[in-house]
């Protein structure tokens, strides 16, 4: 079933939000962006003449109220967002007569549900290597259906629109999609976004295709890299997975960041890479530093003489150039992960050169996704946010969606 095409009026709508956001001591919001993502979708149900319950998780309570995490915090700011007076149910498992007394046009929010540990799925307080471990596990799955079967008993249709936790199988994310039947169970507008952004680069590619990898390790990129090596046209590795490639052929790096038990996959990628005709781009020049501070002694030197006590902070100028000719003329780009230490302004311009060159690409047809928080808060640190095709809210989520797995919050929808 599609948001658009579902009749809301008279009916009421759980919908499933990533409302997680940062709060400052006081307890107030100091990054409203998944809120005002929701707002589209929300809206779209009480101006139709639906009902609505909103629930969301907020941090990771494991299983247990706490007044740092409550949801009660944010109600005030969702109020004042959607236009309409929202009410409060302070325990998500025993919402239905608050639920049941809801008239069209009016909202509910649930407490958070992972300050029940049926939210997640997991045993509390028992280790894995306990041999009851399994038993537990079984009994807390039971519990979880159960769970699930309550949010769900409250509302006539299930809508998702939280992409940031599609990848994980909660009693909300995942399982209450069960207790619904296709025709009443959909995808909100913000999650359609994110399944199209996703489809954009893997499926409906046009050529060329760059893809940018960035960050400090391979080991959380390598899924993701062996997929995208039988889409792209360019890979661009940088960041400070760069030096792992370094060492790996020979190359001296100083104090830079390395994982040596990565050395051979290192290689085995460059091999994958020649073999299958992708232009693989590393960053042959650095910027290099005495010491991991904004301050610190600098210089250019190539990435693989690096001399003991300095480390890579930074991508050079011929790689930065490097990097921005292999974004020129894509018609398809993804972005994740940065190209140095961007958050000091001292290493920042390699991270910089590509959001431009992305930017520039993105002015010139090509469909530009940026996911992944380092990548998010590079091409907002950098004012260019409006100048790319999609920024995903998703971090976990998206990964996991490039890396070609299935992600359970979708798939309880589409059935796939």
């Amino acid at each position: 079933m599609c948001i658009d095409n579902y009749q809301f009026a008279g009916k009421k709508a759980i919908v499933r939000v990533d409302f997680n956001v940062p709060l400052n001591e006081q307890g107030q919001i100091t990054d409203d962006t998944r809120i005002r993502g929701a707002l589209p979708t929300l809206k779209k149900i009480l101006n139709d003449g639906g009902s609505l319950i909103i629930m969301s998780h907020m941090g990771k309570p494991k299983g247990k109220v706490s007044k740092k995490y409550s949801l009660s915090q944010i109600v005030d700011a969702v109020s004042m967002a959607l236009g309409v007076k929202v009410q409060f149910a302070d325990d998500c498992a025993k919402a239905k007569a608050q639920a049941d007394a809801l008239r069209p046009g009016e909202a509910l929010m649930l407490e958070n549900l992972r300050f029940y540990p049926e939210e997640e799925g997991k045993p509390v307080d028992i280790e894995k290597e306990d041999p009851r471990y399994d038993e537990a596990k079984k009994e807390m799955k039971a519990r979880q259906k159960e769970f699930a079967k309550t949010l769900a008993s409250y509302a006539d249709c299930y809508v998702n629109d939280a992409f940031g936790t599609a990848h994980r199988k909660h009693a909300s994310t995942a399982v209450i999609a069960d207790y619904f039947d296709d025709n009443n169970k959909m995808l909100g507008y913000l999650m359609e976004k994110e399944v199209q952004a996703v489809d954009n680069v893997l499926k409906n590619i046009r050529r060329p295709f760059t893809a940018v990898m960035g960050g400090s390790k391979v080991s959380t990129k390598i899924g993701i890299i062996l997929n995208l090596m039988d889409k792209v046209d360019n890979l661009v590795l940088c960041g400070g997975m760069t030096y792992t490639f370094m060492k790996a052929q020979g190359g001296k790096i100083g104090a830079s960041l390395c994982e040596d038990d990565k050395l051979d996959m290192a290689l085995d990628i460059l091999a994958q890479a020649k073999a299958k005709g992708v232009n693989l781009v590393l960053g042959m020049d650095s910027i290099v530093a005495d010491k991991f501070q904004n301050d610190a002694n600098t210089k250019i030197c190539a990435s693989d003489a690096i001399e003991d006590g300095w480390m890579g902070m930074d991508a050079g100028p011929q790689s930065r150039q490097d990097f921005a000719k292999a974004i020129e003329g894509a018609k398809t780009i993804l972005w994740n992960g940065p190209a140095g230490v961007f958050e000091m302004p001292n290493f920042a311009a390699g991270s910089r050169a590509i959001a431009e060159a992305i930017a520039d690409a993105t002015k010139a047809g090509a469909y530009s996704l940026i996911g992944g928080g380092d990548s998010v808060a590079c091409i907002n640190q950098f004012g260019l946010a409006e100048q790319v095709s999609y920024i995903s809210t998703g971090g976990g989520a998206l990964l996991e969606a490039i890396e070609g797995k299935v992600l359970p919050g979708v798939a309880a929808i589409k059935g796939e």
